[in-house]
């Protein structure tokens, strides 16, 4: 389905991001991947489904980096076909507390990184005629929760930015969507699960529960498979006219 295509996913190696360059891979699409740590391992795992396989190191908060890593794919990989911009990072805390500079942080990484890259690849995709830009938001896309106001707002600034990216581009082969999940267990999830375990002097499993218990009537996180799954949806055919949603992955979170 996606044989000799170019996905580029930023933030890809671990969690909702791995998910997704495997789920691509697996379809046949070659991966750029992009993000901190160790990158070896991710790669190789990418790798082993079969396809081509590139890693850009670019800092998300950083335009130069990121128009650096887009034009790294256009020079080994021809072009990007798939863009996953799925980079983020978190911060609590109440609004009066919140750090300046992190909250210019979370709106860079998480929001404003989702325009750089769309930016750089959107004049390859319409010479082409064919694209898909996924924006990994979040159900904070859709809804709040108390103490994560950047997050929030980013997340929520992502959802209006693809409904105008796939209104900008509504006539062409090119749409924008937008995935909203709720908890899934990544390394970001699993550190809030720790400090609530400690906090509350429960194992990490009644911890896990509980997290869940908050806001997920399904009681279960969604995983990063179930994730690439609906990206996979979203760049096959059947798609062509799905444009400007998004489309939340949340066990009924924001249903309630």
């Amino acid at each position: 389905m996606h044989t000799n295509k170019t996905a580029l996913i930023t933030g890809s190696t671990s969690g909702i991001g791995l998910g997704m360059a495997k789920a691509l891979a697996a379809q046949g699409a070659n991966i750029v991947m992009n993000g901190f740590g160790d990158k070896d391992g991710p790669m190789a795992e990418v790798a082993a489904l079969g396809v081509k396989v590139g890693f850009h190191g670019a800092d998300m908060s950083k335009p130069d980096e990121i128009e650096a890593m887009v034009r790294y794919a256009e020079a080994n990989f021809g072009g990007v076909d798939i863009l996953v911009n799925n980079a983020g990072i978190q911060h609590v805390a109440r609004i009066e507390n919140f750090p300046t500079e992190r909250w210019d942080a979370v709106i860079a990484i998480n929001l404003s990184s989702a325009f750089h890259a769309s930016r750089m690849v959107l004049p390859g995709m319409r010479a082409r005629n064919w694209g898909r830009i996924i924006n990994i938001a979040s159900v904070h896309g859709l809804v709040g929760s108390a103490e994560k106001s950047a997050y929030v707002a980013a997340k929520h600034g992502i959802v209006g930015l693809t409904k105008v990216c796939a209104l900008e581009n509504a006539t062409s082969g090119v749409t924008c969507n937008a995935i909203c999940p709720g908890w899934v267990l990544t390394p970001l999830v699993q550190k809030q699960v720790d400090a609530k375990a400690l906090a509350l002097g429960v194992s990490n499993d009644e911890a896990k529960r509980l997290l869940l218990a908050e806001k997920e009537p399904s009681l279960q996180f969604t995983t990063p498979e179930e994730l690439g799954a609906l990206a996979v949806f979203l760049c096959s055919p059947a798609a062509d006219n799905v444009r400007g949603v998004a489309w939340n992955m949340d066990g009924g979170w924001a249903a309630q």
